[in-house]
């Protein structure tokens, strides 16, 4: 049986659209499948703003499966769009590429090298096998295969009939502002709408307008060339004749639509036609597609007004950012993919970054720095779910997080810290028998066994450490001991590092030596061990620590100390002191 819906107080937003689209649901189609939707056009690599067309409808559709609804993730594959641009910065592509501009995605060959029999195949696979990675349940549809299959015959036709309707719809729109021209009492739109007014061309999509004949909602590709680079010339509603030049090769036919399938609606019309045709209950759209003019406003007026059917519940979801870079384009090339960010973290991590954000909030994935600190966060909020402290809504975002209705997902048996498996990733270099022995030092009392317990986290830790810090970042500890420095060293450094040298085989795991590093300054400061830190002390400390970097790595920076000590060893720590 259903189960009845999460009260306010504790409801997050996920579960507060599943309210919404439940509601809906039983009102449009009681006793049917619940359908969401997200859209994706394989035109080059599919990135992680991309993703979050799919994850916001993934988090809803799963809370609504979790209550005991049957329920349909649709992802349509865009794949019969036109290849519009040559993305920068993809293997195996080049200039010679440019030629197949204007054709089908599903036409155009795939980079060199790949197992894949054209472009749309080749990006689709990547991201269905991160969605897999990440638990979403979809049904996968093919707008290559419904078009040229004829399953939108009649709503073809039905919108070839109505195209004066269309038209006028569409030219309520065409005369809109720009977004910098409204009027000062408007509510001023902020940098992104701007931009995603101005520099997406989401208000001025190729509607079908501007044809030699009228308007016409529907583009042929042509067959000669196979570009959608054609002109209808006439259409008669009667025999369903339509007449069409290109305007790249100058190939003309007249064809009959009523058994014609190389061709597809213009965007603007073929967006709403799906969502009635599919019964589409909940599908977002990005910032670009919630400006003036653009697809999902019209959008909403067509799907009534010719198709007969409802606009989905259909909230905007800002920018996806990736720490150090700008808003991700893919037509800019290099921009991080989700088997990116699924090889450096996993995947409960990365779904929660979608999940605890409602999707109007703009956020950045980290694959800098950040990363440890984000993992820092996740396991926190781990240990706070664990014993009832979290918030409802935290609680909620964890659990969306680390499984779904269908169960939960692969999880470390025993999640180290993050940053701690990137610093002894970094030290070894992957060298698995140093790696087993450094961290089976951590917590004497409960040694490590065997690697497999701290995997898949030290996998991404090492990915990490190998593809995202400089050369000139990694730690290379010295082979030998820095005699110049040594021999400048003060009578009060001297005693400071034989302290330590002398409190290592005393205190020799991760708690102990990070109790001996930042002990040994209060002791030199005759300090009790335990003492909370002064400003005073906090310098000692910081200056202590670089001469320590500075005698192990011969930098002033360089891994947690108590990391890098167990990874060095005792002995070799002795020596490279002096001691």
């Amino acid at each position: 049986m259903p189960i009845v819906a999460q009260s306010t107080e504790t409801a997050d937003w996920v579960s507060r659209y599943a309210d919404e689209v439940i509601a809906e649901s039983e009102r449009r189609a009681p006793g049917k499948p619940v359908v969401v939707a997200s859209g994706l056009s394989p035109s080059g690599p599919i990135h992680l703003g991309n993703l979050r067309e799919v994850m916001t409808p993934h988090l809803v559709a799963d809370e609504i499966r979790r209550r005991g609804y049957e329920v349909r993730h649709l992802i349509s594959w865009d794949d019969y769009d036109r290849y519009r641009k040559v993305p920068n910065g993809v293997e195996g592509v080049d200039e010679s590429w440019a030629a197949h501009i204007g054709k089908p995605l599903t036409s155009v060959p795939a980079p060199k090298g790949s197992a894949y029999p054209n472009w749309a195949e080749h990006f689709k696979a990547a991201m269905v096998d991160a969605l897999a990675d990440l638990g979403v349940e979809f049904d996968g549809i093919s707008q290559t295969a419904q078009y040229t299959a004829g399953v939108y015959r009649e709503q073809i036709l039905h919108a070839m009939r109505e195209r004066g309707r269309i038209d006028a719809i569409l030219d309520q729109y065409r005369t809109k502002k720009d977004p910098k021209g409204a009027k000062k009492s408007q509510k001023p739109l902020d940098e992104a709408e701007v931009e995603a007014a101005e520099g997406s061309g989401a208000a001025s999509e190729d509607d079908g307008s501007g044809g030699a004949g009228g308007y016409y909602p529907y583009k042929p590709y042509c067959g000669n060339c196979a570009k959608d680079l054609t002109v209808v010339t006439a259409y008669d509603d009667e025999s369903t004749e339509l007449s069409y030049t290109c305007a790249d090769c100058g190939f003309s036919e007249t064809v009959r639509l009523s058994e014609f399938n190389r061709g597809k609606l213009v965007w603007k019309v073929d967006w709403p036609m799906r969502w009635a045709f599919e019964g589409v209950i909940f599908e977002p759209s990005g910032v670009d597609h919630s400006s003036p003019g653009s697809s999902y406003v019209v959008g909403g007026q067509i799907v009534r007004e010719i198709f007969d059917g409802t606009q989905p519940i259909g909230p905007m979801y800002a920018f996806v950012g990736i720490s150090g870079m700008a808003k991700m384009s893919s037509s800019k090339g290099g921009v991080p993919t989700p088997a990116d960010a699924l090889r450096i973290m996993e995947a409960p991590l990365l779904r929660w970054l979608y999940a605890r954000r409602r999707p109007n909030q703009s956020f950045k994935i980290a694959f800098d720095q950040e990363i440890q600190r984000l993992y820092d966060e996740w396991d926190k909020l781990g240990a706070k779910v664990a014993d009832g402290s979290a918030l409802p809504a935290d609680t909620a975002a964890y659990t969306r997080a680390v499984g779904t209705a269908a169960g939960p997902l692969p999880a470390t048996p025993r999640p180290l810290p993050y940053r701690t498996l990137a610093s002894v990733a970094d030290i070894t270099a992957g060298a698995e028998d140093q790696t087993l022995r450094i961290l089976g030092e951590l917590d004497p009392n409960h040694p490590l066994a065997s690697l497999d317990e701290v995997r898949p986290r030290l996998d991404r830790a090492e990915a990490w450490i190998s593809t995202y810090v400089a050369a000139d970042q990694r730690t290379v500890v010295r082979t030998e001991p820095d005699a110049e420095l040594l021999g400048s060293l003060g009578e009060t450094d001297r005693e400071s590092l034989r302290l330590l040298a002398e409190g290592l085989s005393t205190h020799w795991s991760l708690d102990g030596l990070t109790t001996l590093v930042y002990g040994v300054p209060k002791i030199m400061a005759g300090l009790d061990p335990e003492a909370k830190p002064t400003p005073e002390l906090k310098t000692a400390q910081r200056t202590f620590f670089a001469l320590l970097y500075r005698l192990l790595v011969g930098r002033d920076t360089g891994p947690r100390l108590p990391t890098l000590l167990l990874a060095v060893g005792a002995e070799r720590v002795r020596f490279l002191l002096g001691q």
